[in-house]
C-alpha cells in the first residue's frame, strides 16, 4: 500500500487508521507489516502504539489542528469592545482626528493613541471584519 500524508486526512479518517493500527498490533503483527498495510508512516504507527497502552482509545483521537481561536490577539476583550463602541457611536471628527469616516488607518491611529498598542493594518482589518454590521 502506498503511504499517504496523514496531514491531508480528516481527523475522523486518521482516528480510524490509528484504531486499525492497534487492532493489527493486538493480532501480533510486526510494526513494519502494519506500516505496509495501513499506509501510515513508521513514526505515526509507533506513536499510536506507544500512546494506546497508557491512555487507551481517547489517546488515539487526533487533536485539533492549527492555531487556537483567539490566539495572537493584541487587544483584550474590553479594548475590543471599546473600539467597537467608539466606531459605532462616534465619527473620527468628533474625536478630533481629522478624518470624516472610519477606515483601517483611522482605527489604527485611534487604538495606538488610546490603548498604546500599535496594530498592523491587516490586524485592524481583521478586527473590523468582526464588527456587527448595521
Amino acid at each position: 500500500m502506498e503511504k499517504e500524508d496523514a496531514r491531508k486526512q480528516s481527523r475522523e479518517v486518521l482516528h480510524e487508521r490509528r484504531k486499525q493500527v492497534i487492532r493489527m498490533r493486538r493480532k501480533g503483527m510486526p510494526v513494519m507489516q502494519i506500516v505496509e498495510y495501513s499506509g501510515l508512516g513508521g513514526s505515526a504507527v509507533n506513536a499510536a502504539i506507544t500512546r494506546y497502552p497508557t491512555a487507551a482509545a481517547p489517546a488515539l483521537k487526533p487533536a485539533a489542528r492549527g492555531k487556537k481561536q483567539g490566539s495572537g490577539r493584541l487587544l483584550s476583550e474590553s479594548q475590543e469592545s471599546a473600539v467597537r463602541k467608539i466606531i459605532c457611536d462616534k465619527r473620527p471628527e468628533h474625536l478630533k482626528m481629522g478624518f470624516a469616516l472610519w477606515n483601517r488607518a483611522t482605527v489604527m491611529r485611534w487604538v495606538e493613541r488610546e490603548c498604546g498598542i500599535k496594530l498592523p493594518v491587516r490586524g485592524v482589518g481583521n478586527y473590523l471584519i468582526q464588527l456587527p454590521h448595521q
